[in-house]
């Protein structure tokens, strides 16, 4: 009966990675689905087996465990992150003059993609019924960039040199070169924070001597769900946290190849009455590759899985916004959507 019950166990929370195939991947813990089980949702219950755990956080990554949670919410937050989270981005552009071999809507896409450092909680979205004329737009809903820059000879430069960086003055067009045009009230509201690209070395294009660019662009706030310039990360992803389990002593030299089949730091050698024993140090750092299969001698004596409810988030950030901010603003979005579905429900049992 007591293996009966482990087997049971596993299958409810752990998947399995095989020689050939993945166990176990299906949610199986809903209520009768296992005799003597009662899983029935409950708030309390809930609450006190879900938590997250922040293990790394800079100014631009960030990686937490999400534990406790089914796969399908935790998958919905990560789409969130990617796609729901609203940031500032150049929408329109307004070229006055390019002289530069870039075409203009080559230039104007490039333009597009460079991440500009506002934050958009301070902005409202443009209205969708609004022409998309230079004059329109105001200090709560547009930023307003500009660009204007012009190549010419250095007349510093040595006769004999070949090298563009000292023959010319303006020739590398950078993203530091982008200048924000403050609109209305905007340069007190912004007084300690100046809007700018958050990266000032994007290379945008290269001139020669008698060409310029003379460019306007207008930032509004979107979502990655219309375009991925809008997108606050660079990436947002989970994996499942594996578990590893050794099924017998493994020693010697066999004990060295098991320690090369996994990532560095996840199986460590001890030395054991005078015998190299293999032992698990740290299952978090592997990448399950499952490359021990590959060894007759080792692959029944290690058992690979994953906990089915235990997600280890990584989130970069373009740098729009640091990192805790993004997962705290994609919690926000995700209460709203579940606000409106019961609202939904609640309008239709009125109905």
């Amino acid at each position: 009966m007591a293996e009966t019950m482990n087997i049971v166990e596993e299958i409810r929370n752990r998947v399995i990675l095989g020689e050939y195939n993945v166990k176990n991947v299906h949610t199986s813990d809903y209520p009768g689905n296992y005799p003597g089980y009662e899983d029935t949702w409950d708030m309390q219950k809930f609450q006190k087996n879900f938590r997250i755990d922040v293990v790394h956080l800079d100014e631009s990554t960030m990686e937490f465990d999400m534990v406790g949670i089914d796969a399908a919410i935790a998958n919905a937050f990560r789409r969130i992150l990617l796609a729901e989270v609203p940031t500032m981005a150049i929408e329109k552009v307004f070229i006055y003059n390019n002289t530069s071999i870039v075409q203009d809507e080559v230039l104007a896409h490039r333009l597009g993609l460079v991440p500009i450092k506002a934050d958009p909680r301070l902005f409202e979205y443009r209205s969708a019924g609004e022409e998309s004329a230079e004059e329109e737009g105001s200090e709560i809903d547009t930023i307003q960039l500009q660009l204007k820059i012009k190549c010419s000879r250095n007349p510093r430069a040595t006769k004999d040199s070949a090298d563009p960086r000292e023959l010319y003055l303006n020739h590398m067009v950078y993203s530091r070169d982008i200048k924000w045009v403050p609109i209305g009230n905007q340069a007190d509201v912004f007084a300690d924070s100046v809007i700018a690209p958050v990266h000032d070395d994007i290379l945008i294009a290269q001139l020669r001597p008698g060409q310029e660019l003379d460019v306007i662009m207008h930032c509004v706030k979107g979502i990655g769900q219309d375009h991925a310039k809008f997108s606050p990360v660079a990436t947002a992803s989970y994996r499942l946290l594996p578990d590893i389990t050794l099924l017998e002593p493994v020693e010697g030299e066999r004990a060295e190849r098991l320690k090369r089949c996994f990532s560095r730091g996840v199986i460590d050698i001890q030395d054991v009455d005078g015998k190299k024993v293999a032992k698990v140090v740290d299952s978090r750092l592997d990448t399950c590759s499952r490359e021990f299969l590959r060894h007759d001698d080792l692959k029944n004596a290690v058992k690979l899985a994953r906990f089915r409810d235990h997600f280890i988030f990584t989130v970069e950030s373009t740098g729009i916004l640091p990192p805790d901010v993004l997962v705290t603003e994609a919690i926000k979005v995700l209460m709203v959507k579940c606000q409106r579905f019961l609202s939904e429900l609640d309008s239709t049992d009125l109905e």
